[in-house]
């Protein structure tokens, strides 16, 4: 693949206060790239300048090979943005106000007619076609938000906190229609605060704070940087002193320590691959060690991002 969005040494001040302090990434083609950060870290600056609402004091992104600079409107036409919080007309119906859009980005009167079909039933709003904007929940509103931001067919879309205020159910079709859009071809970046929907939809995660870009890369890689060692799971009926010598003399255990949890559960630090990992168990069942469960902790993004994160804004 490659990078249809190039950010090089992005710089943008309020004042005295760097809210973006020369960061540099790429997004590829075809990706779904999370920004995640604390309220303040700068992730919405950042989204502002690439669709073009902010100029940045100092670096360049290129879109599509298009400076935000020297060509803002091809940059435009490239992208469609849906930002944290955004109005929309309520007294219109739901296919006047797709239509209304559909206008503004002089698509034409004929195809506008099969265009705003298509994207409602993408959007799974075909049912409601004839009903009053403002008589849509706050879900259903979001899900018409991103039918509006592809009513240009962009190759991109930007999307600021699309969960955001969402009931869980909400929040699990909205992340169900992302994959689809993806599906389609679409280059999607989005910020969120709800970490599980980004570890779940992102192919790769930035993580900004205080205006910097402190990690970049997939969830594996971001875990395997913050916490090298895999930890595992040990359940046992009993001989846990047993176990626990076991564990402690073996190659690439680093520390054995014992959980209260209502069982017998140990918890190993271990730096193996997948097949010392199977040997470490092949070693214990053939001492005959009566073990119940064995698994290994999943790195969360909730967990990378609190090891990488300090609590700081800009």
């Amino acid at each position: 693949m490659s990078a249809i969005i190039e950010i090089k040494n992005l710089t943008k001040r309020f004042k005295k206060r760097i809210a973006v302090n020369n960061i540099n990434f790429n997004i590829e083609d075809g990706e779904i790239f999370g920004l995640v950060g604390p309220n303040g870290a700068g992730k919405t600056t950042t989204m502002r300048m690439l669709v073009t609402l902010l100029k940045p004091d100092q670096g360049e992104i290129l879109v599509g090979g298009y400076s935000i600079r020297k060509k803002p409107n091809d940059v435009r036409r490239q992208i469609g943005f849906m930002p944290d919080s955004f109005g929309v007309y309520g007294d219109m119906t739901v296919q006047e106000y797709l239509d209304f859009f559909g206008a503004c980005y002089k698509v034409h009167p004929q195809q506008r007619v099969r265009l705003i079909t298509d994207l409602l039933d993408l959007v799974d709003l075909g049912h409601r076609r004839d009903d009053m904007v403002d008589t849509l929940s706050t879900g259903l509103k979001q899900r018409l938000g991103l039918a509006r931001v592809l009513i240009h067919d962009p190759s991109i879309l930007v999307l600021d906190e699309p969960a955001s205020g969402l009931d869980p159910r909400a929040r699990v079709e909205i992340r169900e229609l992302l994959l689809e859009v993806a599906r389609l071809g679409k280059t999607i970046l989005f910020s969120s605060h709800i970490l599980a929907d980004v570890g779940e939809l992102c192919s790769r995660v930035g993580i900004i704070e205080d205006g910097k870009l402190v990690a970049l890369g997939t969830l594996q890689q971001l875990s395997e940087h913050v916490m090298p060692h895999r930890q595992l799971h040990i359940g046992l009926l009993n001989r846990k002193e047993e176990a626990q010598s076991m564990l402690q003399s073996m190659p690439g255990v680093s520390e054995v320590r014992a959980v209260e949890n209502g069982r017998i559960s140990l918890e190993v630090d271990f730096s193996g691959d997948d097949e010392a990992i199977h040997q470490l168990l092949a070693k214990l069942l053939e001492q005959g060690l009566p073990i119940i469960h064995f698994s290994e902790e999943s790195n969360n993004l909730e967990e990378v991002f609190m090891r990488t994160t300090k609590g700081i804004v800009s």
